[in-house]
């Protein structure tokens, strides 16, 4: 017993005369701050909060909430993506995720189709968009 005391003293006394690492030496990191809904764009709508500016009617919107297109089906392929319209008198703004901005369409009266360059929505059975004179998108 007396052996084993005087081991454990020993093996102590070892350990404590260590060199020790002074805590001037040790460098530390501020953790990164994550401010939650601080990804506001340049227009203060917030993307985490499903937020989206809409050119057309000048405000912060979630066009999840407009007209839902989804991709026109061909065989063999299989989208998951899909776009989305809002309405605004004569004006539709058009969201794609192929584009960074969105796409404001005009019609001439009520029942033509909105128009911009090579997109087409068309009012038939719900909505058909086409781009250059093919129909990527359907939706009601």
């Amino acid at each position: 017993m007396k052996k084993m005391f005087l081991f454990s003293i020993i093996v102590s006394a070892a350990f404590s005369c260590g060199k020790k690492v002074s805590q001037e030496n040790v460098i530390t990191k501020e953790p990164q701050k994550v401010v939650v809904g601080g990804d506001a764009d340049s227009h203060g709508c917030k993307a985490s909060a499903g937020y989206t500016w809409s050119t057309l009617k000048k405000e912060c919107i979630r066009i999840f909430e407009g007209t839902k297109l989804s991709h026109a089906e061909e065989t063999g392929k299989a989208y998951t993506t899909a776009a989305y319209v809002i309405f605004e008198g004569n004006k539709a703004e058009l969201f794609l995720d192929t584009q960074k901005e969105s796409i404001i369409l005009e019609r001439k009266s009520e029942g033509d189709s909105w128009n911009k360059n090579d997109y087409q929505l068309i009012p038939w059975k719900g909505y058909v968009l086409k781009k250059a004179g093919k129909i990527i998108y359907t939706g009601e």
